[in-house]
């Protein structure tokens, strides 16, 4: 449901910027006269000298004592807004349940569990100090986000080789999916250096 209204959201985000960036660039680069047409007589930007509000605009509302509450309350409306969708692009939605069949009855797996069983077998790798694995997407169709620790003297390459083979491969199957996209990040144990005194 988020993806629809992100896309939403940024194309008329994305309108509106387009459409205010070129009423600006044309009043600016006072196009009119450079290239002989005439504009809407609603056109907000006539030519080079004009601003966005002239000052009898500034002033019109001065005096009025609701007005600046108004202005206040409806950018704060809008600060928090893009502040709430900034956050929903930030997070990624854990899957809670994992679908094993599309027939009826559906199966589900818990998604933790799921989690639990994979970083159980990623972390028995060999040269695996830590691995910590986070489902995301939809329940019929689960991404795996993996992240490995590495120990001293492993070498990622047979470690990501053994993960994709025998770990997500293993999952993949048993869970019954077509296929399972996955992220892996690989990290370094950090250790303290040793004194030689």
């Amino acid at each position: 449901m988020l993806r629809p209204v992100n896309r939403v959201l940024v194309g008329l985000a994305g309108l509106v910027l387009v459409a205010l960036g070129g009423a600006v660039l044309v009043g600016a680069l006072d196009l009119p006269r450079h290239w002989d047409f005439s504009l809407p007589s609603g056109w907000p930007f006539q030519g080079p000298d004009d601003v966005l509000l002239t000052d009898a605009d500034r002033r019109r509302w001065r005096h009025r004592r609701w007005w600046w509450p108004v202005v206040i309350g409806v950018l704060a409306v809008l600060v928090l807004v893009a502040l709430w969708w900034l956050l929903g692009q930030l997070r990624r939605r854990r899957v809670r349940d994992v679908a094993l069949a599309d027939d009826d009855p559906v199966v589900l797996v818990r998604g933790h569990a799921v989690e639990e069983a994979l970083a159980a077998e990623a972390g028995a790798l060999d040269g695996v100090e830590r691995a910590v694995v986070v489902l995301s997407g939809r329940r019929a169709a689960p991404e795996v986000r993996v992240t490995i620790v590495l120990s001293p003297g492993a070498v990622p390459e047979a470690v990501l080789r053994r993960l994709r083979t025998e770990v997500l491969e293993a999952g993949r199957t048993s869970l019954g999916l077509g296929r399972l996209p996955a992220e892996v990040r690989l990290r370094a144990l950090r250790h303290r250096a040793e004194r030689v005194g």
